[in-house]
């Protein structure tokens, strides 16, 4: 695949687009009755399945907003005339965590996800994937694990204590273990007690991340990514951070995209369609079996698993073929993860940094704690 293509293959790369084009907008200052915001605004509400509910118009012009008819040809016509601006590591920083921040993985596409991805509105995004991949800013999204460069983020809302260090947890090795029994007992258990209709109201746990700690690289101000990108992201204003020390020699399996995950879930496979079923018909529409990798069994092959930016925004979300019967989702990732399934690695304990976040401007801000 291209560069180009990594962004349109999947709902997050076309989201990134989106936004970065939403923002262009604003930066270019140009003047104009009928914005791109405003026909992207309009134009997902009627799209999305949550309309009236979850999204909602109301106050002064709302009752005619609503009546406004705007279609997807609308929108891909004025993106055309959207003036694309330079594209900094700020920016690409701010759309790739929107496009992280607003995936949902426990019910329907939003409406700004399906309108990128109609032939319309796609076709346009190109132009935008073309921008966004000739910047350097994004050329280490395609790349593998940066052993040298590992952070850990810990969440820590309830107050300045720094969080206990991974000694105060159990093994990596018994927590896989205990995975894999809940893993199984829970699909025996959902086959029974849940409804075989995958359209049925009901949820579930809808990820597919290992259960084991998970560590991204430091970006261009220094800051760990895992701070920025984080899928149903629950609000965390304070974090830690300790530096992962790789050891030389760690079997690393890399996600490029769909069919690096296809091929672990082809070699590993665990049965999960009675407990991912509703979830994942529902953010994906397909019908059938479905499958992740067998994290214990995968241990015993490899130290640690990444999934490269790129991965995450070509496949995250999408029904992934594995096999003529059976598929599965990335889902609760984030971009530039790796999830680690030995004791190999380990955080340094002396070395931890706490981060608070603002969210005063336009876009949240983490910036590193001074000691008192």
């Amino acid at each position: 695949m291209s560069a180009v293509d990594w962004f349109l293959a999947g709902p997050r790369g076309r989201r990134l687009l989106l936004e970065y084009a939403l923002l262009a907008e604003e930066d270019s200052a140009v003047e104009a009755k009928d914005t791109f915001r405003s026909a992207v605004f309009l134009a997902s509400y009627r799209l999305d399945v949550d309309q009236g509910a979850s999204v909602v118009m109301f106050g002064p012009g709302a009752e005619e907003a609503r009546r406004t008819v705007v279609t997807a040809e609308d929108v891909a016509d004025r993106l055309s005339r959207v003036p694309l601006t330079d594209v900094t590591a700020a920016v690409l920083r701010s759309v790739l965590a929107a496009a992280v921040d607003n995936a949902r993985y426990w019910q329907p596409p939003s409406g700004e996800d399906v309108l990128a991805a109609t032939a319309p509105v796609r076709g346009e995004l190109e132009r935008i994937a073309d921008h966004v991949a000739s910047t350097p800013h994004a050329q280490w999204w395609s790349a593998g694990l940066a052993a040298a460069d590992q952070w850990i983020v810990g969440w820590d809302d309830a107050d300045t204590q720094v969080p206990d260090g991974p000694a105060a947890t159990p093994t990596t090795a018994e927590t896989l273990r205990d995975y894999g029994a809940r893993t199984a007992k829970e699909e025996v258990r959902a086959a029974s007690d849940r409804p075989a209709d995958p359209a049925a109201a009901f949820s579930g746990e809808w990820w597919s991340v290992p259960p084991t700690r998970g560590s991204t690289r430091s970006l261009f101000d220094g800051t760990p990514a895992g701070l920025w990108f984080v899928e149903d992201d629950m609000g965390w204003k304070r974090a830690v951070s300790r530096r992962m020390p790789v050891p030389g020699g760690v079997r690393v399996y890399e996600i490029d995209g769909a069919q690096a995950w296809a091929q672990l879930c082809r070699e590993f496979p665990v049965e999960v369609t009675a407990q991912k079923r509703h979830d994942w018909y529902s953010t994906t529409g397909r019908v059938g079996r479905w499958v992740i990798p067998d994290w214990p069994r995968v241990a015993e092959h490899y130290d640690g698993i990444h999934l490269t930016v790129c991965g995450y925004l070509a496949a995250a979300g999408t029904a992934i073929t594995v096999d003529d019967a059976r598929a599965s989702v990335i889902a609760g990732w984030a971009p530039d993860e790796t999830y680690w399934l030995t004791d190999t690695a380990a955080a340094d304990g002396d070395e931890a940094q706490v981060w608070v976040c603002a969210t005063d401007g336009e876009h949240p801000r983490w910036t590193a704690e001074r000691p008192r």
